[in-house]
């Protein structure tokens, strides 16, 4: 039985990433030997973090890494997130061992320090590289990154080191999507260590057999913040005309209290953050789950969990998303198009149609998302 050693730094706030690779560990212990190294954010000195950032190597980590390797002795490591604590200088570490390496990119904070920025993010409606990339231009005096200009810097020059690692280092980089496949060929990754390795899904065989094409609302369930469009996405709930639906809204983030604030409509709940499982049981009643994200994201967690009960997702023609999803689908609209989003939700009125997507969705996740076929293709993976 091979032996992985798996490497993950966790969100400050838990989120869709976070889940994927727990539920990923816990599907990989079942065909190999895993052990687990976690990284967390919590910062007990400033001067350490200053330090990490920028050598973009932290001490204490890589004696975890030496130690873990030592110890466990892998067949393979598996990365995924190194932002922040974990830091970039673990490759170092990793390299001097000689095992091979492969690593699973969720999202595009590598090429644009954008990625999660409360202020500036939205240029031209369109992710732009050049505050990672171009070293003519660091972006901070914009302050792209929490509207901080030293946390811009640190997250500017942690893409800059991430985009050289991607580029030079000896390892398989796994994608979620062939769209993300063609962005990074595009910015200059060798295509021949590009490999497409969704994540998996627990329960993929669970459906939701009460689908209820009638039920009186639908479910946003996500961050609450402007690069998510959850503001654009409450106002076109507001112009549609389906009668006796609610909109319900998951999540926390820094827009929740001032989009409560501003929109009293009793059709619009908002319930905060709520454990995976109560999210899951809204999104299984739920006529619909939606979105409105203006981000290229990776694997959009909520919306298969939804394909897999069974219901409709409403979502933007932006990024990879629609791979997820059968082809001519029909409650896609035009990314930053609030009539054609007005339109899709007008279409939940339509029973027969929701009836039709639904068992689609469910067909065609199940078998993007088959447990054989993710095993298969990380073998194929891990024997190049």
């Amino acid at each position: 039985m091979k032996k992985i050693l798996l490497i993950h730094n966790k969100y400050r706030d838990i989120g869709g990433e976070d889940i994927a690779v727990t539920e990923e560990i816990e599907f990989l212990q079942k065909y190999y030997q895993v052990e687990v190294l976690y990284f967390n954010n919590v910062i007990r000195s400033y001067a350490n973090v200053l330090f990490s950032f920028l050598t973009q190597n932290n001490i204490m980590s890589n004696k975890r890494i030496k130690e873990a390797i030592k110890s466990f002795d892998p067949d393979l490591i598996y990365v995924h997130n190194t932002w922040f604590k974990a830091s970039l200088g673990i490759f170092r570490e990793i390299n001097k061992s000689k095992i091979p390496v492969i690593l699973k990119i969720h999202n595009f904070r590598f090429s644009c320090s954008r990625y999660m920025s409360s202020k500036y993010h939205f240029a031209n409606n369109a992710i732009c590289p050049k505050c990672g990339l171009n070293k003519k231009n660091l972006g901070i005096f914009n302050k792209y990154y929490e509207d901080s200009y030293l946390r811009s810097l640190f997250l500017i020059l942690y893409g800059r080191s991430y985009f050289k690692i991607l580029k030079n280092n000896k390892m398989s980089i796994l994608v979620l999507t062939n769209f993300q496949k063609k962005y990074m060929e595009k910015i200059g990754i060798n295509k021949n260590k590009i490999f497409i390795h969704r994540n998996i899904l627990k329960n993929t065989d669970l459906g939701n057999e009460d689908y209820n094409p009638e039920s009186n609302y639908i479910v946003y369930a996500g961050r609450i913040s402007k690069e998510k469009g959850v503001e654009s996405l409450i106002q076109g709930f507001l112009l549609s005309t389906v009668n006796n639906l609610e909109l319900k809204i998951i999540g926390k983030g820094p827009l929740l209290e001032q989009l409560k604030r501003t929109y009293k409509d009793t059709r619009i709940k908002f319930y905060g953050e709520l454990d995976n499982d109560r999210t899951k049981a809204f999104i299984n009643k739920s006529r619909a789950v939606i979105t409105s994200t203006q981000l290229y994201e990776g694997q959009p967690t909520v919306l298969c969990e939804a394909s897999v009960a069974k219901v409709p997702s409403i979502f933007p023609n932006n990024g990879g998303i629609h791979e997820f999803f059968p082809k001519s689908y029909e409650l896609m609209y035009e990314k930053n198009n609030i009539e054609d989003l007005v339109q899709k939700i007008n279409k939940l009125e339509n029973k027969k149609l929701l009836l039709k997507v639904s068992n689609q969705n469910k067909l065609f996740i199940d078998g993007m998302l088959e447990e054989k076929t993710y095993i298969k293709n990380l073998e194929k993976i891990i024997r190049k």
